[in-house]
């Protein structure tokens, strides 16, 4: 596995870190990768002929 640094709103951490306290995720980081996996599922169905992503806006 690899190691990426990002930045995330407090708020939200607080929510990742409530789901780490309420025993649903071992800890952040498999809470992370689980929220990236599930991302990339619902992504993977939603691509355009080209293979592009038509929901995502670049911000």
């Amino acid at each position: 596995m690899e190691r990426v640094t990002l930045r995330i709103p407090k708020q939200q951490i607080d929510e990742v870190e409530q789901m780490v306290e309420t025993g649903e995720f071992p800890n952040r980081s498999e809470a992370i990768r689980s929220a990236v996996r599930d991302m990339l599922n619902e992504q993977d169905g939603e691509r355009d002929e080209r293979g592009r992503n038509r929901n995502w806006a670049k911000v």
